[in-house]
């Protein structure tokens, strides 16, 4: 079997598998969202104790991709009609079992996954509604989560009077993934602007010049630390991106760098599964093998420019799904030693293994 031919096996199971356990019992139809997550059989629902605009938003964009039109618009109406703050505008975090705002904290993380999925949701089924909304999303984060040297905070409060987090690396990455999506959807040139802007201050903000990695906190903050997943995800964004919308970053030659220190780090060499955070000098500071981190690897490898990196990518397919796919779905954490770390199976990981997926196929028509 060749690195296309597992690809395909892992999208067969991602069809037959996966998709089902959302349509089915990972699906509150009372409230028409989404519950957190499923136990390991697939079978039940973990009791509820809120439900995120996120995780809702997350699954919009993978049944849009699914193709599955009815889902699709029953999530978007339902992420408007249950997460939209109509007081101060912007989106609530999360509500409670009943679907009563509960954290009403205005995330950017949260935001962002709007954008992403309202986008990706509009283009496929032409709604306009739905690019109005990343549209008019994006003007907020914008104006609203605006932070000094060019980025914008983590959190504010529901009224976005004051800061509840500062700038943090991975809404930012998720933001720089939503505006490609959304400058894909709309055609608006304005998203390419937003995009450049963005990566020249995470440059400034958070690239770790020595090993190329973009670090978590801003640079100098105490308790900093790398994430391996992170730089692969980072890497094949900045490849989306391409040169010109990546501006005076510098990311796309520090990412290349950061590519090579996070497999020498972060991933382990018999089993390939990748870590979840090293420090600057490489040392694995959290061993927790996340499988997020897993699909992230496998992205990076399809989409690298070197051939004998895209020539591990068989081998790396069939240690992933050896180690992280099972009958009824996955394994979200595995140990250091191979031990189960997380047994249940969220409403978010259906994300990642998409876009890993996606990538993989589009890698195999070139």
């Amino acid at each position: 079997m060749n690195a296309f031919s597992s690809a395909a096996s892992l999208r067969e199971h991602y069809d037959h598998t996966i998709l089902p356990l959302w349509r089915g019992a990972g699906f509150n139809t009372a409230l028409r969202l989404p519950h957190e997550a499923l136990d390991a059989t697939g079978t039940t629902p973990l009791p509820d104790t809120r439900y995120r605009a996120m995780a809702c938003a997350r699954q919009l964009f993978v049944f849009s991709q699914a193709h599955d039109a009815a889902h699709a618009h029953t999530l978007f109406d339902s992420l408007r009609h249950t997460f939209a703050d109509r007081t101060h505008g912007g989106w609530f975090y999360s509500v409670d079992p009943q679907g009563a705002p509960l954290d009403t904290t205005k995330d950017l993380y949260t935001h962002a996954f709007v954008v992403f999925a309202c986008s990706a949701y509009g283009q496929r089924f032409g709604v306009s509604e739905a690019l109005d909304a990343a549209r008019e999303t994006s003007a907020l984060i914008l104006e609203r989560f605006k932070a000094p040297g060019g980025l914008l905070h983590a959190a504010l409060d529901a009224s976005f009077a004051n800061v509840n987090g500062g700038p943090l690396q991975n809404p930012l990455m998720h933001l720089t993934e939503a505006w490609l999506v959304a400058r894909d959807a709309t055609g608006d040139t304005a998203f390419d602007t937003a995009i450049t802007q963005l990566c020249e201050a995470l440059a400034r903000g958070f690239l770790h010049a020595p090993t190329g990695c973009i670090a978590e906190l801003p640079l100098g903050a105490a308790g900093n630390r790398l994430e391996p997943g992170h730089q692969f995800e980072w890497f094949w964004l900045a490849a989306q991106a391409g040169e010109k919308r990546l501006g005076a970053s510098g990311l796309q030659e520090a990412l290349v760098r950061a590519f090579a220190f996070a497999v020498k780090h972060g991933v382990d060499p018999v089993t390939g599964a990748v870590a979840a955070a090293v420090d600057e000098t490489g040392r694995v500071t959290d061993a927790t093998q996340r499988i997020w981190a897993q699909t992230e690897y496998l992205r990076a490898i399809a989409t690298h420019d070197e051939t004998v990196v895209r020539a591990t990518l068989e081998g790396q397919i069939g240690k992933f799904s050896g180690r992280f796919l099972t009958p009824q779905g996955w394994v979200e954490c595995r140990s250091a030693n191979g031990e189960v770390a997380r047994a249940d199976m969220p409403s978010t990981t259906p994300y990642h293994l998409l876009t890993a997926y996606s990538a993989l196929e589009n890698a195999a028509r070139k």
